[in-house]
């Protein structure tokens, strides 16, 4: 058995279904060709969350007659952007193989103790479509899924975009999201798949805390997820009230305080985005974590 374990690197990108023909009509996608394929994935966690609260994901996915099994760790990032730990090998059926787990460094120590009270807790079932896109000097995998999350009795829509870094340097995705952000109403989703399915289980949103900029970018994202998610208008107000937070922020040069002063007005009273919001929330993602970088 070999288990494969990069270091993913992506943006993800949210988007209301409204706007699916004006992405997919976008010169990059229509004149690239694609993969289409249904996927049916299970999670699997303990009945304490034991993994959920450690920020870690075990996933059964199914496509056709392959089935793989994958482990991922929380992303590190903000505006869309994260890294982390993945991985991933093939199995013979839809059980979790509990050696390999057993073998991996995040079930070493506490964590090991939850492998034999794994059982499914969330689905995510949806159909995806992927592009190989040279960028830059850099190959991008794209897919766009559309489907749903569903646990017991609850379900949220799937409707994401994310690039993911194959090949050359991070700059790239940025540049790439940038580029469709300028037709296309997209905006940083900070949430994966898992935590929404696990939020939705709890019927519990929780928001992070901010300090710098960046985080209060981050909050803001996060609490757009949330209300997409629960339809809380308290989430929204959340997400405004973070976003007027960040307009006024000391560390935002003169460059960056008018972007950020316009994320509040591109909003809708429904919290959907335009492509303007889109295009500045990247913007300042981008600009917020090369200053990061740099400290």
């Amino acid at each position: 058995m070999e288990i494969a374990s990069p270091i993913e690197v992506e943006l993800k990108l949210a988007l209301a279904t409204e706007y699916l023909t004006i992405l997919l009509s976008h010169p990059i996608l229509a004149a690239a060709p694609h993969l289409e394929q249904h996927l049916s994935n299970t999670y699997f966690d303990t009945p304490t969350d034991d993994l959920a609260n450690a920020r870690v994901a075990v996933r059964l996915r199914q496509a056709g007659d392959v089935i793989v099994q994958t482990v991922k760790t929380a992303g590190q990032g903000g505006g869309g952007m994260s890294s982390r730990q993945e991985w991933e090998w093939q199995v013979p059926s839809l059980h979790i193989d509990q050696q390999a787990l057993s073998e991996l460094p995040p079930f070493q120590g506490r964590l090991g103790a939850a492998i034999t009270h794994l059982t499914p807790t969330l689905n995510t079932d949806f159909t995806r479509r992927g592009w190989k896109i040279e960028w830059q000097e850099s190959l991008i995998e794209m897919v766009l899924d559309e489907g749903e999350i569903v646990t017991g009795g609850a379900q949220v829509p799937i409707c994401e975009l994310e690039l993911e870094l194959k090949m050359g340097q991070p700059e790239a995705l940025w540049s790439l999201a940038l580029h469709l952000a300028e037709q296309v109403p997209l905006r940083p989703s900070d949430t994966s798949k898992a935590a929404r399915g696990n939020s939705l289980a709890a019927k519990r949103w929780p928001l992070p805390t901010a300090t710098t900029a960046m985080e209060w970018l981050h909050r803001a994202t996060v609490a757009l997820d949330a209300y997409h998610d629960s339809g809380q208008h308290e989430h929204l107000r959340v997400a405004q009230q973070a976003l007027s937070q960040l307009a006024i922020h000391p560390q935002l040069d003169d460059d960056l305080r008018p972007v950020a002063q316009q994320l509040p007005k591109e909003l809708s009273a429904h919290g959907l985005p335009s492509a303007a919001y889109g295009h500045a929330a990247l913007m300042l993602a981008h600009r917020l974590a090369s200053q990061t970088a740099l400290r």
